[in-house]
């Protein structure tokens, strides 16, 4: 049986962020799809899987309408509904061509709760809904939207019922009364498909818990008020606010009839899911779209538009306009409106290059550098630098007593050296993934023991460690003042004032405070053709593309190198050959690796590490895909593969694997710090010589 092609409160919400994706959606053999391939894994990362588990255990009577088929799922809803009182998990209501499978139904005669769970945080003490003006908050919007929706489809099958509706949300107020939450939910993967089911035990301990206040974990927040404010004002659609039941009814016939909406472009189509990988054999809706509305070629479009401009705040204007292609006569500075800041690179000037090019005089070969602003800073770092770089989980259910939801778990540091005489060597890094041990003060300890031998100064790339630092001081505070973590009832640390003095002196304002390079690298370095951003994943491979002194240093396999020892010459050029460098997770590695197709040019470094971790993995992993996510390549899959350890049975072998992926990967993520310092400084040395 097929099902019908119904709007479903999925495709609602979809509809809501662009009606023409309603053609685009669940063509997975046509269109690429790239949110679809990654919900799981987003959900997996985030615990949002685990609060809709956790939720269905505060009612027990509660009947799950499992069928993926909708005309069975709304037959069983049907019959189920003929009883006078009832609870319903994911039952199908259908009107017209309407369909809502409601998360929890309460009924209760003609009484009916509409319960709508959400991973989304919420603050009970500080509740935030509705904006200073009096209208819905742009990310609550999406999720009253739905509730609106679900209720219209439940009101017009049922218009003499009354209908209550609520929000279920993780509460940041308050805390876990008890640890190991997440090992009553675990994930189950068979025949290709995952799903996350909670254990015998888990209805049992819930129900046991709720009298110490798990229950309150999730706050059940009535939200009738603004479903009405949705009802009364309109659905917000690109911008504009229309009837709820108008915009149904119209996306409802498109769907149906498989009918493309003339698509609107905007802002917004910079997040649009539907758009492929380079050497992909699906379609681009997003190609498709702007296509048919400005004329342009895949290639055109790949040549650069308005949307690829960054933190420009102006794209919406251009778009309507018709000026989207990145050219400066297209663009022009009646748009951006270039300002000097002085010796550093502004956003304004960061945008212009991006459109108009480096200047002829200052272009370093597709480098622009803020030399003085650079050579400034270097002259503040102390020798030995420690490059530190985290992975961190913040999950909706809390791991380990004590923790809020969404309070930050720190589980992994990697620690790089680089010496006076240049010499580098990977000395240190931390990993700690048992489901029921708090990690952070373990971390902090650690990591006080890799950083307290000396002053040297000490890199980040982006505040995330500053933040990551500045909490688990608050936790360590904390625990001090009577409070727990992990096991309830255990004292301080013994050390707990000297981690918090050592924490202290490493975050902003501190007498060792870190020096954050992403900070740097937006006021000091431009390069061409990674879109004017910062990030560490696209400083680098535009580094190495032009940096002799990278080359030299990377070409050979010496990362990891078999002789390898820390000390000096180690990292430096000796003769034609680089010296081995000291690895921990890397033998006999080589970081510059020329492109079969074009020798001139490198292999980015993290597609190395995807192409290394498929081999170790004995399977293959597609150019911007992680199947197994077992090939940790990004920050995102670090904490989703942390996760798969807090949630998921796996056995021993699969568990090494993650251990050493996790491992590599964050290790690349320090290293990467200390190439790019390199690069700059061999970019410097062009410019002329330096003392420092």
């Amino acid at each position: 049986m097929v099902d019908a092609r119904l709007l479903t409160k999925s495709r609602f919400k979809l509809a809501a962020e662009c009606p023409t994706k309603l053609f685009y959606t669940g063509k997975p053999h046509l269109y690429r799809n790239l949110k679809q391939e990654d919900s799981f894994l987003a959900m997996l990362a985030d615990g949002g899987y685990q609060v809709g588990e956790l939720a269905k255990c505060f009612y027990p009577a509660g009947i799950e309408i499992s069928s993926l088929n909708s005309a069975e799922a709304e037959a069983q809803t049907q019959a189920l509904l003929k009883q006078d009182q009832v609870v319903l998990f994911e039952p199908a209501i259908r009107f017209n061509d309407y369909l809502v499978r409601v998360d929890i139904l309460v009924k209760d005669g003609n009484h009916f709760q509409l319960i709508e769970v959400k991973a989304k945080s919420y603050n009970s003490s500080a509740p935030e809904i509705v904006g200073a003006r009096g209208d819905l908050l742009s990310d609550m919007r999406p999720y009253i939207e739905d509730v609106a929706f679900q209720a219209f489809v439940l009101r017009s099958l049922l218009p003499q019922a009354t209908v209550k509706c609520f929000l279920m949300m993780p509460d940041k107020s308050v805390r876990a009364p008890v640890s190991g939450l997440n090992q009553l939910f675990k994930i189950e993967r068979a025949n290709g498909r995952s799903k996350v089911r909670a254990s015998e035990q888990a209805q049992q301990a819930v129900q046991a818990f709720q009298a110490i206040g798990v229950k309150d974990l999730l706050a059940l927040v009535p939200v009738d008020e603004y479903v009405h404010m949705v009802m009364q004002d309109g659905v917000k659609s690109l911008g504009v606010k229309e009837p709820l039941p108008d915009l149904a009814a119209r996306w409802a016939a498109a769907y149906k009839a498989d009918q493309k909406i003339e698509p609107s472009p905007g802002k917004q189509c910079s997040d649009c899911e539907f758009k492929t990988r380079p050497g992909d054999t699906l379609q681009s809706g997003f190609y498709e779209c702007w296509g048919k509305k400005y004329g342009l070629s895949p290639s055109q479009i790949d040549e650069g538009t308005v949307l690829d401009i960054y933190d420009f705040r102006g794209k919406d204007k251009l778009i309507r306009d018709g000026r989207v292609r990145l050219r400066p006569e297209v663009v022009c500075t009646d748009a951006i409106k270039v300002k000097d800041e002085g010796p550093h690179l502004s956003l304004s000037e960061r945008q212009w290059m991006q459109v108009n090019g480096i200047p002829a005089a200052e272009n370093l070969g597709g480098i622009w550098l803020a030399d003085g602003v650079m050579r400034e800073a270097m002259r503040t770092w102390q020798y030995p630098y420690h490059f530190i770089d985290f992975e961190t989980s913040t999950v909706a259910i809390p791991f380990h007593a004590g923790m809020r939801p969404y309070e930050a778990v720190a589980f992994q540091f990697s620690h790089h050296v680089m010496q006076a005489d240049g010499s580098v060597a990977h000395v240190g890094e931390f990993l700690l993934t048992d489901p029921v041990v708090f990690p952070n003060f373990e971390f902090a300890r650690a990591l006080k023991a890799e950083l307290a031998g000396d002053g040297g100064t000490v890199f980040m790339w982006s505040p995330h460690e500053n933040t990551i630092l500045n909490k688990i001081v608050d936790q360590l505070k904390v625990v001090v003042e009577g409070g727990s973590y992990g096991v309830a009832g255990l004292p301080a640390p013994a050390d707990a004032a000297e981690l918090i003095e050592f924490l202290s002196s490493l975050v902003k304002g501190g007498s060792r405070a870190m020096v954050d390079l992403c900070a740097l690298s937006k006021k000091a370095y431009f390069a061409e053709g990674i879109k004017g951003s910062s990030s560490i994943k696209k400083v680098l491979p535009s580094l190495m593309k032009r940096s002799a002194l990278l080359k030299a240093l990377y070409s050979g396999k010496v990362y990891g190198a078999s002789g390898g020892v820390q000390g000096a010459g180690v990292g430096a050029v000796t003769g034609a050959l680089p010296a081995p460098m000291v690895s921990k997770n890397f033998k006999d590695f080589a970081w510059w690796v020329p492109e079969a197709s074009n020798p001139s040019v490198p292999v980015e470094p993290y597609e190395l590490l995807r192409r290394y971790g498929a081999d170790l993995l004995g399977e293959e992993v597609r150019a911007g895909e992680d199947p197994d996510e077992l090939a940790i390549t990004e920050g995102g899959a670090a904490a989703t593969a942390y996760a798969r350890l807090q949630f998921e049975d796996v056995d021993a072998e699969t568990r090494l694997i993650i251990r050493e992926a996790l491992l590599r990967y964050c290790e690349l993520d320090t290293l990467a710090m200390v190439m790019i310092v390199q690069g700059w400084r061999g970019l410097l040395e062009q410019l002329g010589s330096d003392q420092h």
